[in-house]
């Protein structure tokens, strides 16, 4: 899909003041994706123990059908911008929000493991079309005085995403009994867990009938009259829309379609900035980040905490997850991105680091000694915290940055591509990993933390206050 047009020289670099609520309500429509993104991610965490209980399985099984969404993630995102470029941004939504009930409803009703994968990786693609057609379509349709701010609704509606459906979680299980297979409106806990998300769902698919299609896609299929009055709808009419549309017509004749070819070069297979972008990908999932959203529940009751803490603790770790981007948010143009990305290294370091140490305590009863329990607990806030306060955003915002416009699609591509791969190596190896030494698995997430800093020193360029043009 391609990219969004860069500001105009006159006319449009504000809107109208009576055409900015509206504008505000298109961007927070569309990034009702970004909600089910972060939702349908995470709300599997409040499932895992009782999918591994009642399938009788074991780790590396269990595993499979948690990381199996991200194959439909890495598909969806992989197709997402010829689907939206064929039929139109809107209809790509639409058909987001329909798989997204699908996934739901099959999830929450399962007849085998196999199927419940198979609704898994249903959300997955689901997820995947969210995390491109968002951002592209806000993009598109938002005047360029407040692209940035309403382009930032994407992460910000993420990361509330997944801290509702921890809260969720957390009020069914307390609903259940404090058993994830109580019985809950005739079903399991855990089923209606994976079914509630049939609400955002369909919520998204009906605010996608009620904002327009982007008038560049209009453009680009001819329909000149309709994307002259979508532009006026939210750019307003004091804006010369002649020269609107020509400055976008010529903007989408002149781009330069990147491929994969455009990539190649240099001594190792890509040019050097495309590993760049690789290892800034790799790096933001191999600390382990997904594990706090995908197996913390597991993850506190495997050292004794009881189930019902151990929800509310993913609750809590989700709230201080939003307070971290918005932090990200305000001073990532102010700080910059490499010491945002340096301190968030530091401070994931010491809060791994701190989880490892408390993780390789014997447990006593069942549980971790008083100590070691608190020191955990408040170390894995202090780990998500440095996360989302730094690589959470910066990394999306470097990848969106750092490359010249002749391969920035294509280089973003392969690097949100390998980040999937990153994150379904991550997720599909904690628990076998976590069975064979818990602290130990937290210390491979530590190396990677403290091996980022001289990453980022040595290799990775500041973009703040740079054009897009001045990146080569």
């Amino acid at each position: 899909m391609t990219s969004a047009t860069q500001a105009p020289q006159t006319g449009a670099g504000t809107a109208h003041p009576d055409h900015l609520g509206h504008v505000i309500f298109i961007a927070a429509a569309a990034a009702m994706g970004g909600f089910l993104f972060g939702y349908d991610s995470s709300v599997i965490n409040g499932a895992v123990e009782a999918i591994r209980d009642r399938y009788d399985v074991g780790s590396a099984a269990l595993a499979q059908v948690i990381a199996v969404a991200l194959i439909g993630c890495a598909i969806g995102a992989a197709t997402a911008g010829r689907i939206a470029d064929r039929i139109g941004r809107i209809r790509c939504m639409q058909i987001a929000a329909v798989l997204f009930t699908i996934s739901a409803v099959g999830s929450a009703l399962p007849f085998a493991l196999w199927d419940l994968a198979f609704w898994r990786i249903v959300g997955g693609f689901a997820i995947g079309m969210a995390s491109v057609i968002g951002p592209a379509y806000i993009a598109e349709v938002a005047p360029p005085a407040y692209r940035g701010r309403l382009g930032s609704f994407q992460q910000a509606a993420i990361v509330v995403g997944i801290a509702v459906s921890q809260l969720v979680n957390w009020g069914l299980l307390n609903a259940a009994g404090g058993n994830q297979r109580g019985t809950l409106m005739g079903l399991e806990a855990w089923q209606v867990m994976l079914g509630v998300m049939v609400v955002p769902a369909v919520l998204y698919g009906m605010l996608s009938f009620a904002i327009p299609e982007s008038p560049r896609f209009l453009l680009s299929v001819g329909k000149r009259d309709r994307a002259r009055r979508i532009l006026a709808e939210v750019e307003g009419k004091d804006v010369d829309l002649d020269a609107r549309v020509a400055e976008i017509e010529h903007a989408m004749s002149s781009e330069h379609k990147s491929t994969f070819k455009d990539l190649l070069g240099g001594g190792f297979f890509f040019k050097p900035i495309v590993w760049v972008g690789i290892g800034l990908s790799v790096f933001q999932q191999f600390v382990g980040i997904n594990v706090a959203f995908y197996y913390s529940s597991t993850l506190w009751q495997s050292v004794g905490v009881d189930p019902a803490d151990s929800f509310f603790y993913s609750f809590t770790t989700s709230i201080i997850n939003i307070v971290g981007t918005v932090i990200a948010m305000i001073f990532v143009d102010r700080v910059g991105r490499k010491p945002l990305a340096l301190i968030g290294s530091i401070g994931m370091a010491v809060g791994l680091a701190l989880e490892a140490w408390a993780f390789s305590s014997h447990l006593v009863d069942g549980r971790l000694p008083a100590t070691q329990g608190w020191v955990a607990l408040i170390a894995a806030h202090v780990f998500v915290l440095f996360f989302a306060l730094s690589w959470g955003v910066v990394v999306w915002v470097m990848l969106g940055e750092m490359f010249p416009n002749r391969i920035r699609a294509a280089a973003l591509g392969v690097a949100a591509a390998a980040q999937w791969i990153a994150n379904w190596a991550i997720t599909a190896s904690f628990p076998s990993l976590a069975d064979w030494n818990l602290s130990g698995t937290y210390v491979i997430y530590t190396v990677f933390a403290a091996l980022s800093v001289p990453f980022v020193l040595k290799f990775v360029k500041e973009t703040k206050g740079k054009s897009l043009e001045e990146m080569g």
